[in-house]
């Protein structure tokens, strides 16, 4: 009897981990799947509002030739999940921009992560122009610099678009920044980058540079 017991044992030691182990590993390379997917189609999104007159910020003599912008790879490991901390006391100011205009911005938190193994920091900002208007009541704006602007990406640096979040974090996708508008077509004003949300290191995902 106690042989009978050993022996079942060892079938289901030997029966059920490896299965959960195999259900482990799809549930991760479909999550993976997921987030590329995802990453894809905002690239799509992008390109299909380029190509409409409506939507698109290029003038007609880029647009008619327009065949997509140019992204790096989706990269998941680009997507990072960073502690907010919100900044209720924060003092509304004046964004300067690629003209004479300004936005008037406050700073709604700080976002703190991650990324190639070193901390970094961004300030969100949350736009006292569009709060009240419907569609933007939850919109956040964070835009960076990295090392890889003037060499594969506008020199000015990128945009993210966020939301408001429910809790303590927040979800960067790095793979979704874009560039201003302004970088297309030069009738756009377009906030530029505070020098404190400068990151020291390639981001190498998400457009780059544009090439007519």
């Amino acid at each position: 009897m106690r042989h009978i017991f050993f022996w079942c044992g060892l079938l289901v030691l030997f029966s059920c981990k490896p299965e959960k182990q195999y259900h482990d590993a799809r549930t991760e390379l479909e999550a993976a799947t997921g987030k590329l997917k995802e990453i894809v189609r905002f690239q799509e999104e992008m390109n299909a509002s380029f190509r409409n007159p409506e939507s698109s910020p290029l003038p007609d003599r880029y647009r008619k030739n327009f065949t997509g912008l140019d992204f790096y790879a989706p990269d998941t490991s680009y997507q990072v999940l960073a502690n907010f901390t919100r900044t209720p006391e924060a003092i509304p100011f004046l964004m300067p921009s690629t003209t004479d205009e300004k936005s008037r911005e406050v700073v709604y938190g700080i976002a703190s992560f991650e990324l190639h193994g070193k901390p970094h920091q961004l300030e969100i900002y949350h736009s006292l122009d569009l709060m009240d208007d419907e569609g933007y009541e939850d919109y956040l704006f964070l835009p960076f610099t990295d090392e890889t602007n003037g060499l594969d990406t506008y020199g000015g640096g990128r945009y993210i678009d966020l939301t408001i979040p429910d809790g303590a974090t927040i979800l960067i996708d790095f793979n979704k920044a874009y560039n201003p508008y302004c970088v297309y077509n030069k009738k756009y004003s377009c906030p530029l980058v505070p020098r404190q949300n400068n990151l020291r290191t390639k981001v190498e995902a998400g457009v780059k540079a544009f090439d007519p």
